[in-house]
């Protein structure tokens, strides 16, 4: 075999070679990103469902007593109440 039959074909594999890279970086950047985003929204939507959660947890606080003098009442059908509390002095 001569040098002239060979080196077309090493120059042919090495820019293959060089191609095959290219993309594969290519690629690899393009995943790299979309997971990068991936990973953003994420967190976005898990800082949303965090912050929702302390508001319904704001809002399940007990309930203060009546200190300020009112009574709770709860309609009971029709016309009809029924005052709680009236007769608790502290």
């Amino acid at each position: 075999m001569s040098t002239a039959a060979v080196s077309p074909l090493r120059n042919l594999a090495w820019i293959a070679g060089a191609l095959a890279t290219s993309a594969a970086v290519v690629i690899g950047a393009v995943l790299a990103v979309v997971f990068a985003a991936t990973v953003v929204v994420v967190g976005f939507i898990g800082s949303a469902l965090f912050g929702i959660a302390a508001f319904a947890l704001r809002g399940r606080k007990a309930k203060p007593k009546a200190e300020d003098g009112l009574i709770e009442a709860r309609n009971v059908g029709g016309h009809s109440w029924v005052a709680y509390g009236w007769n608790e002095r502290p």
